[in-house]
């Protein structure tokens, strides 16, 4: 009956640490995302539409905001600034050195 006590105890053990094991793993993976870069699951078309929305060219606006967060997965806030939100966003450039992104 000790034996069967002690391999009942033994696997509620295991899966305890395994419980633990997988918690602390997904918990490293929230925490090593970079600042300012944002998850790949982002809509770019709703936010590129809320970043144009005040823009006197929407369409253009638009398209390089597209093409911005495709590459970058990450729009900032906003209808203009807050690049800092956004790095890779605000470190894209044109071929004349002009910021490409909205």
């Amino acid at each position: 009956m000790a034996i069967y006590k002690a391999l009942i105890a033994s696997v509620l053990l295991s899966l305890l640490v395994l419980h633990l094991v997988e918690a602390d793993h997904e918990m490293q993976v929230s925490t090593n995302a970079k600042p300012g870069y944002a998850s790949p699951k982002i809509d770019c078309g709703a936010a590129c539409k809320a970043r144009c929305q005040l823009s006197s060219r929407p369409n253009l606006c638009k398209r390089a905001c597209g093409t911005c967060c495709g590459k970058c997965s990450c729009v900032p806030p906003g209808t203009a600034g807050n690049y800092e939100v956004c790095p890779c966003y605000a470190a894209l450039t044109t071929h004349g050195g002009r910021r490409k992104c909205p």
